[in-house]
């Protein structure tokens, strides 16, 4: 089953590039043009994650993904990393004008006390155009989106390094200072936001 999972993702896989390039070039037509968007990309999952996700357990117990091919929403994900809070906003709104919504989240510690990862996640329906047509059976009918601030990509990538793919568990002074830096990262957004609405907007913006 795994290596039958593996064999077909594969298969799939220089698909799913040429069409994550497809998208990113989509999505740059669309946005770039608007200022403080500082960077648009998108990418396909690798086999190696796309296979770690489809051997995922449910909590109930089993597998997760029955067809992971047609249940796996990010085998293709896209970011948009702006410049202050209220931008995140702005992005989404323009987003929706062009894409239909599936799902979406704010990402957030779960209680008020804590500092981690924040960002704006959406799973999009895929656009048709950017499909060819020989791809049709072969490509996810979404893809999921990402809107991020400058600070929570920075953030969120050196976590992702220190926390995921570190030598070791980090002991807890470690831990401490990951959120130490996290609520800077916060502190940091919170603050320019609150400078960007007088210094950088007009008055009839967020």
């Amino acid at each position: 089953m795994t290596a039958d999972i593996l064999e077909d993702y594969n298969r799939r896989f220089p698909m799913l590039v040429d069409v994550s390039e497809r998208l990113e070039r989509h999505l740059s037509d669309l946005l770039l043009p608007r200022p403080r968007v500082d960077r648009i990309t998108a990418r396909a999952k690798s086999p190696e994650r796309f296979l770690a996700k489809a051997q995922k357990e449910s909590v109930e117990g089993g597998v997760k993904y029955a067809n992971p091919q047609y249940e796996i929403q990010d085998q293709i994900g896209a970011r948009i990393t702006v410049f202050y809070l209220p931008d995140t906003v702005e992005v989404q709104n323009e987003i929706s004008k062009y894409f239909k919504f599936i799902e979406v989240q704010q990402k957030a510690p779960s209680s008020e006390s804590e500092f981690g990862y924040f960002g704006l996640h959406f799973i999009l329906k895929m656009p048709s155009d950017v499909v060819p047509d020989e791809y049709e059976d072969d490509i996810p009918e979404f893809f999921e989106l990402q809107i991020k601030t400058l600070f929570q990509h920075a953030w969120s990538e050196a976590h992702h390094d220190l926390g995921y793919k570190s030598l070791r568990d980090l002991h807890s002074d470690e831990q401490r200072k990951v959120a130490f830096t996290a609520a800077q990262a916060w502190g940091a957004d919170a603050i320019f936001a609150e400078l960007s609405k007088s210094l950088v907007y007009h008055d009839n913006d967020p």
